[in-house]
């Protein structure tokens, strides 16, 4: 590898400009790759819930639709409303009373059904009908447009809506986010290395992966709003280590060189790799194993952060050495002081009262499991945006008007008998929570003949082989209640026709919570076993995968916890995400300590000694390690308005600090009571005349 960083240094000015270069396209691919803001179109394509809406669009030309109230309006202006809006691009059918009974009609003598589906004191409500699904680029620009329409009168409801105004959220407030984590974690940078310029080389290096990795995204197809808008603040706080690493070695090398820069930036090149490989292979195994959920939400978020921790190893080792080589004199001409003092007393005290920690590791241990496995979770998309959006106050309008939270469809098999329909229709109704039900059976009744049934009403409900219903909920989406719902409604439908549906964001949300759970499971798992084996192959043990996997583990509990004792609600995103996250992001600080401590030993240093040595000489990297994880997601956690982004980076931020805390202090105090274990059980702990008198003395006893 030294080979390699030699021509690393000898080319650093072509390796700059190519690196340079590489931007125009990273930057063209960045632009070109489509964001999805729609959580619910990662769900499983086997579910059906998701069948049902592809059947939607394939055969009634309908994949989303929004209910829109209308106040204080003349039926004859309500009337012409609907025409604009029919006429709006990717609107294909509005249903209003009018598609049942003529204008003509006083609403006092319509049916009570249809009078109160449609109509509460001054307000009225439409059901628009897109033509495409609900998070497409034209679906959201229908919304817009119909909004621009309808103006102070008129509300928008439903997932598109809310799609709609995470997107708008999204995009004002994604530049924001790498503004605030780039100011914080200059700040931290600034007052922890010894060079005013370091700090600006760093994160230009790094932001130059962070194009690269997602100008590569445009082979996805599109990535999630909150891959986008995690996946830059994550890549800064994750391979920042990296470039630390590098410094450090390369001060240490210009010692031993006595000041011949090239050669110290080449080896610094070849131990910055051997040691980062090892620590960048856990943190990938961490996102990897976001891949194993059947919500490809995470395989979106894993991949993307795969990719990122990759590409911000190679930018280390190959972009960021020539960059501090070509701006050395300047580097040089920065230098000032150290800020922070000497941390010597600090690491002595640690690891002197390894027992208090130890007996703190052990009092907090299933009090923070408990609060981890306790958290409530919600999976209402629009819980985590503000009540001031056009899609939150229309969702209240709607609740308080016709006293109604979500209208979701049945999707009903041709073939089955009128009768049975119109039974099937009345048992739905006798549901706890539902409403009504609008559609073909429940407006005409099963004596209509067919040919007097209105037109519009037949081409916009009635397809080749299914038929629709809409169903009120007095629930919101998502609730215990609404769920229970779906599924009596559900049962009552298949015992009629087996081939029959629920479907819509209601029914799509209670899948969503089902799916998670189980994902939450399989991703916990899978990430640790993937660290496990890590651990285990590059320290070659059998023991320190249990303790360093125990010990993240525990900040993860701890973080997790607080919001369970706290009487926080999470979204379900962060319960399936933080574990591997943290676990993949923070057991670096874990192996970094461990490896020195590994290398102490081996040199023949004893127990105290050894631990002593590795945790002074690991502290300074990992504060500033962690706090920089910190500054880069805590300001955007405060400062976003989307509860998924701020949750997430207030846990990471929060978990960055707890990860820490629980390496510097509780890590050496399981060394400490576990060091005979760790070198009977682990290769490369002891000198090796110190091993072959072990196996002497066994021998003769």
């Amino acid at each position: 590898m030294v080979k390699i960083g030699k021509k690393i240094v000898k080319f650093r000015a072509p390796i700059f400009i190519l690196c340079m270069l590489l931007l125009f396209p990273a930057g063209w691919g960045y632009l070109n790759t489509r964001v999805n803001y729609d959580i619910l179109s990662y769900l499983p394509d086997s579910l059906e819930t998701v069948k049902g809406q592809d059947i939607m669009v394939d055969e009634f030309g309908m994949g989303a639709f929004s209910m829109v109230i209308v106040e204080d309006m003349e039926p004859k202006d309500v009337v012409k409303l609907k025409e604009e809006i029919e006429g709006v691009e990717h609107v294909k059918d509005v249903l209003w009373y009018d598609s049942v009974m003529d204008i003509s009609v006083p609403i006092e003598m319509l049916p009570d059904k249809i009078r109160e589906a449609f109509n509460q004191g001054n307000a009225t409500m439409m059901i628009a009908l897109f033509d495409e699904t609900t998070s497409t680029d034209n679906t959201m620009q229908a919304v817009s447009d119909m909004r621009a329409l309808c103006q102070e009168k008129c509300y928008i409801s439903g997932m598109s809506g809310v799609v709609t105004d995470i997107k708008n959220l999204a995009m004002g407030e994604m530049p924001i986010y790498v503004m605030i984590a780039v100011v914080l974690s200059l700040i931290v940078l600034g007052l922890t290395m010894e060079s005013f310029l370091v700090p600006l080389i760093f994160l230009l290096s790094i932001g130059i992966a962070i194009v690269y990795n997602m100008g590569t995204n445009s082979f996805l197809g599109d990535i999630s709003y909150l891959t986008q808008a995690l996946a830059a603040v994550l890549q800064l706080g994750v391979t920042l280590d990296y470039s630390i690493f590098l410094l450090n070695n390369y001060e240490e090398n210009k010692q031993r060189f006595e000041g011949d820069k090239e050669r110290a930036m080449s080896h610094a090149i070849a131990n910055t790799f051997k040691s980062v490989v090892g620590s960048s292979i856990t943190t990938i195994a961490g996102f990897a194993a976001l891949c194993f959920m059947t919500f490809r939400l995470g395989l979106n978020i894993g991949v993307v952060m795969m990719k990122g921790v990759a590409i911000g190893v190679v930018c280390c080792v190959t972009l960021l050495p020539a960059m501090v080589l070509l701006f050395d004199k300047a580097i040089e001409k920065t230098r000032h002081k150290p800020l922070i003092p000497s941390l010597d007393k600090i690491s002595h005290f640690v690891t002197k009262h390894y027992k208090v920690w130890m007996a703190i590791f052990l009092a907090l241990f299933i009090p923070a499991l408990y609060g981890n496995n306790h958290n409530k979770v919600y999976y209402n998309i629009d819980k985590s945006l503000p009540d001031t959006l056009e899609s939150a106050v229309a969702n209240e309008k709607l609740s308080n008007r016709f006293h109604l939270s979500n209208v979701y469809m049945l999707l009903l098999e041709n073939g089955i008998d009128a009768k049975d329909k119109q039974e099937m229709i009345e048992q739905v109704k006798e549901v706890d929570g539902v409403k009504w039900c609008i559609g073909m059976s429940s407006v005409v009744g099963s004596g209509v003949p067919e040919e007097m049934i209105p037109e519009e009403l037949s081409k916009m409900l009635q397809g080749e082989n299914y038929e629709v219903e809409f169903v009120a909920s007095d629930f919101a989406s998502a609730t215990d209640e609404q769920n229970e719902q779906i599924r009596q409604v559900d049962r009552i439908v298949k015992g009629f026709n087996k081939n029959s549906m629920v479907i819509g964001e209601a029914p799509l949300m209670k899948d969503l919570s089902d799916v998670s759970s189980t994902d939450t499971r399989n991703v916990n798992i899978a990430s640790i076993a993937a660290i496990f084996v890590i651990i285990m192959l590059v320290f070659k043990s059998v023991s320190l995968p249990f303790l360093l996997v125990l010990v993240i583990e525990f900040a993860i509990f701890v973080n997790m916890a607080i919001p369970c004792y706290a009487g926080t609600e999470l979204p379900f995103v962060a319960s399936i995400v933080i574990g591997t996250v943290q676990l993949g992001s923070t057991v670096d600080y874990a192996i970094l300590m461990t490896s020195k401590y590994q290398r102490e030993r081996s040199r023949g240093a004893g127990k105290k000694e050894a631990i002593r040595r590795a945790h002074c000489s690991s502290m300074k990297s990992i504060l500033v390690s962690g706090i920089s994880f910190f500054a880069a997601t805590f300001g955007v956690g405060l400062y976003s308005e989307i509860d998924m982004v701020s949750a997430l980076c207030i846990l990471l931020s929060r978990g960055a600090v707890i990860s820490t805390i629980v390496v510097i202090c509780i890590l050496p105090a399981m060394f400490m009571a576990f060091d005979k274990v760790i070198c009977k059980t682990s290769i490369g702990f002891l000198p090796k005349e110190q091993k072959a008198a072990g196996k002497e003395q066994a021998a003769q006893s």
